[in-house]
């Protein structure tokens, strides 16, 4: 077949195949650190899979290599055919209809002589079973393009490759914006708008670290589209732009369907007691900044909560997303088991690629031994072994992932618990939250008071705390509702007795299920660390205690 037109538009001059390869680099002059890509495409590699949103990223990234390797670039779709790298789609000047056939295309380039590189954009429709011409002729091409200095890129968001292109296709993953392409777009859009008196960029100075870490997990044009639409709705850049970044977060988590987005209203002030567990996270308040990688400080991996029910585990998930600011995604494995084979684990991966995705985050699994409760001996009786192979993914992601992503996994019953979860290396640190010791309680009483705006010195938090010995933070919290609601219905103010009322009418969990907290408790002791600073001691043991010493 004759030289395609669309190639020779170009001014593409035949070169010999078995020329030596181009190198366009003047002597003394140093060279870009080469990528993954130029190396597969000096290696003559044929066929290259790219898995990627961003075409435009793709498409720069190929053109550095070409123009490294002295080599044309030209692009194909289906609704332009085969044109010159860069046409625009609105243009009919390099516009080759013929060519939007696949195998026209691939015919055409089989012709041309030149050393090129062919990027395919959405090709994988045209790969499936059906179209044995087109998957026959691919693998013709990988054979063929191996004695030349041809390469051809497949560039798709999902990877999809019939099983006879296995073995000729290699699969490349483009990466997301790195934080320096995201510190030069920020740079860039600032340079753009200073001029403008309507726009206030004199704050990005003192935030660019904070918004460059909240874009990552973006492409560069959702980038760009969210610091635009940050400078619409508060008319500059500064540390609002972080909670308008997160929002552009949160729609991406939305579309995956297995990750919950879950707005960080809590703050550690919403949290009574649990003074060490929130010591230990402060501290980690600045594991994600700049200052502390150049410190040589790794990124936290999380933490595992275990304790009686209601004493404040979830409650710290969110306070922690909202002191950090980062987004907190609730990890529901519910929705990942799936009836077809296998699916199961591709959901399990698919939310961990979000998570990563979006990262800095965290990554909360809300009570973890009832999600993953069948994944011992019983599950292939029960399930055939999906759970098993379910919690084997999450368990390896946890000890191999390399993304700060910051996963809090909170459990009641640790029989439940696989030993494998708890050894070291899975997670930075195992906290036992445990029934809140006095002092903790006046702290939780006030919390709860504050929070529907009453006037602290109206009430007893003392004798209040006193009484409600062995009642968790959800009780406490509980018999106060409860008196407001008696007090509302009597048109008459919310007192101290009224709560303490509400409170000797409630049996807590640490009665009705008394044996199983002890037990509880003694597993604790030595195998995790406790989250408060005072231990918590029943009244009953109190008395016995100082019996025994009289």
């Amino acid at each position: 077949m004759a030289e395609n037109e669309t190639l020779k538009a170009v001014g593409a001059k035949p070169a010999s195949i078995n020329a030596a390869a181009p190198n366009p680099t003047p002597s003394g002059v140093a060279r870009a650190p080469m990528t993954e890509l130029e190396t597969l495409v000096r290696a003559r590699y044929p066929l290259i899979y790219i898995v990627s949103w961003e075409e435009q990223r793709v498409g720069e990234e190929v053109a550095k290599v070409a123009e490294r390797l002295g080599k044309r670039v030209f692009e194909w779709s289906a609704t332009n055919g085969l044109v010159p790298y860069g046409t625009s789609a609105q243009s009919q000047k390099h516009k080759d209809t013929a060519t939007a056939d696949p195998l026209i295309a691939m015919d055409t380039i089989s012709s041309y002589v030149e050393p090129a590189i062919y990027i395919f954009k959405d090709l994988h429709p045209f790969l499936k079973d059906s179209n044995i011409a087109i998957v026959r002729r691919m693998r013709e091409m990988a054979s063929t393009l191996k004695n030349t200095y041809k390469t051809i890129i497949l560039v798709s968001p999902t990877f999809s490759i019939p099983c006879d292109l296995e073995k000729d296709v290699t699969v490349l993953d483009f990466e997301l914006p790195a934080e320096r392409e995201f510190t030069a777009l920020l740079g860039r859009i600032v340079e753009e708008v200073k001029a403008n008196p309507k726009l206030d960029v004199t704050q990005v100075p003192k935030v660019r670290e904070q918004i460059v870490h909240s874009l990552m997990g973006l492409t560069l044009s959702e980038g760009e589209n969210v610091l635009a639409k940050a400078l619409v709705r508060h008319h500059g850049l500064s540390e609002k732009s972080v909670a308008v970044i997160l929002s552009e977060k949160e729609q991406i988590i939305r579309k995956n369907g297995l990750l919950e987005y879950y707005a960080a209203n809590e703050d550690m002030s919403s949290v009574g007691g649990l003074d060490e567990l929130k010591n230990w996270l402060q501290k980690r308040t600045v594991a994600f900044t700049d200052q502390a990688r150049q410190f040589g400080l790794p990124a936290p991996k999380g933490v595992l909560l275990l304790g009686v029910q209601g004493c404040g585990k979830s409650l710290m998930a969110k306070a922690v997303s909202n002191i950090w600011k980062l987004p907190l995604l609730r990890f529901d494995v519910g929705k990942v088991f799936g009836s077809l084979v296998g699916s199961s684990e591709e959901n399990v991966r698919r939310a961990i690629r979000v998570a990563e995705s979006v990262s800095p985050v965290v990554f909360w699994v809300d009570e973890i031994d009832k999600a993953f409760r069948g994944s011992q001996g019983s599950s292939a009786s029960t399930d055939g072994g999906t759970s098993a192979r379910v919690f084997g993914t999450f368990l390896t992601w946890l000890n191999e992932k390399k993304r700060p992503v910051f996963v809090v996994a909170t459990a009641n019953d640790v029989t439940l618990l696989p030993p494998e979860l708890l050894r070291k290396g899975r997670f930075d640190e195992i906290f036992f939250v445990d029934l809140p010791a006095t002092e903790e309680r006046k702290e939780i009483f006030r919390v709860h008071l504050i929070k529907r705006k009453f006037n602290l010195e109206r009430f007893d938090v003392a004798k209040a705390a006193e009484v409600s010995d062995g009642f968790s933070g959800a009780e406490i919290e509980e018999a106060i509702v409860s008196a407001m609601f008696d007090a509302f219905y009597e048109k008459q103010n919310l007192t101290t007795e009224r709560i303490i009322t509400a409170v000797t009418q409630t049996v807590p969990l640490s009665k009705t299920m008394s044996e199983k907290m002890i037990e509880l408790r003694k597993w604790a002791t030595g195998r995790a660390r406790s989250a408060s600073r005072e231990k918590y001691v029943s009244a009953h043991d109190q008395q016995n205690s100082q019996k025994e010493n009289v």
